[in-house]
């Protein structure tokens, strides 16, 4: 394990200092979801992906030397991983808080080892609760498996946010039903509006806005406003006396960069400073040659835009800007 005698805040030129990574673990996914995957894609050799020792190496350069208190395990799917287990041990044993998110499909293989191991924090996505609906979003099937699956983790005891991405016409009628899911569980539905990535076909029509939903979900419930974290991505609320929350992340509408503290690993190894990032930085390389990583590492936080990774906003006269400007890769190969 690497250890390291200073510590460096990684503040960019817009003094936001970041305190959080997300670290995709793999590019395949065994879903194909519509938003996420494009309809052909094509995924990494496995020499080209981290292992667990890289992960773990990158991981602790991030904590010890850079202060990175939050680390969150995506893919792909990370549970298509064999070695997922080692590697949630691995990074439990670090400062940090930890979290994985999937989307279920596989939970049931590994629940037990993965609490084992340290997991306490999991984001689960479902987007919607009707069986014919889910195969047609994700192309595949597994709906009644993955509904199995978080009931299994709340009854294991874990922190469950369950991720619904909103989309127009599509699963926006399902809204209310998933706040319903909050009544008697203590589960956190995360309402995230539909967002460009490359091949997903994004329009903003096929937006559900952040104020649609806070509008529909207060027509039909007394709602209350709860605190959020000064970085959250989310704006939380619950239904008064209920067990569980809900939220929305409003990346469309109301982009919350200002208070953004997050970077991202590629399943490859390269930096994102953001999202929508069009540049990347090749760590794994230079961590295989052997060279100091701090240039590259500072280099990339200092380069973030101040919104967006430098698109445009996300309204009707830009979209055409947007979509034009979108990085290559899709949502699966950037890591949730």
């Amino acid at each position: 394990m690497l250890g390291y005698l200073c510590l460096v805040e990684l503040t960019d030129l817009h003094q936001r200092t970041h305190r959080s990574l997300r670290i995709s673990i793999v590019d395949k996914c065994d879903l194909r979801c519509t938003y996420c995957m494009p309809e052909e894609q094509h995924f990494l050799p496995k020499e080209n992906l981290m292992t667990r020792e890289e992960i773990r190496s990158l991981a602790t350069l991030f904590v010890e030397r850079y202060g990175i208190t939050k680390v969150r395990l995506t893919g792909g799917e990370p549970l298509v991983r064999p070695d997922v287990v080692e590697i949630v041990r691995d990074l439990a044993a670090l400062p940090v808080k930890l979290g994985l998110s999937t989307n279920g499909t596989r939970l049931h293989l590994f629940l037990d080892r993965l609490v084992d191991a340290g997991l306490k924090h999991i984001n689960i996505s479902l987007d919607t609760f009707d069986a014919e609906r889910f195969k047609k979003l994700s192309r595949r099937d597994g709906h009644a498996q993955v509904l199995a699956n978080i009931q299994q983790a709340i009854d294991r005891g874990l922190h469950v946010k369950v991720n619904m991405v909103v989309m127009r016409g599509i699963n926006d009628d399902e809204l209310l039903r998933f706040v319903e899911f909050t009544r008697e569980r203590p589960v956190h539905a995360r309402f995230i509006e539909f967002m460009p990535f490359a091949g997903n076909h994004w329009g903003r029509e096929r937006v559900y806005t952040y104020s649609e939903m806070l509008g529909r979900i207060g027509s039909a419930y007394a709602i209350e406003k709860l605190d959020d974290d000064p970085h959250s991505t989310a704006k939380a609320y619950r239904v008064k006396g209920w067990a569980g929350t809900f939220a929305v992340i409003s990346t469309v509408t109301e982009p919350f960069c200002g208070n953004c503290d997050r970077l991202r690993l590629t399943a490859e190894g390269k930096m994102r400073n953001c999202l929508f990032a069009r540049e990347e930085t090749d760590l794994l390389g230079a961590l295989r040659r052997g060279e100091d990583l701090t240039a590259l590492i500072v280099s990339n936080v200092q380069a973030k835009h101040k919104m967006l990774g430098g698109l445009p906003p996300f309204q009707p006269d830009t979209q055409q800007e947007v979509l034009h400007g979108l990085s290559t890769r899709p949502m699966v190969s950037i890591g949730g």
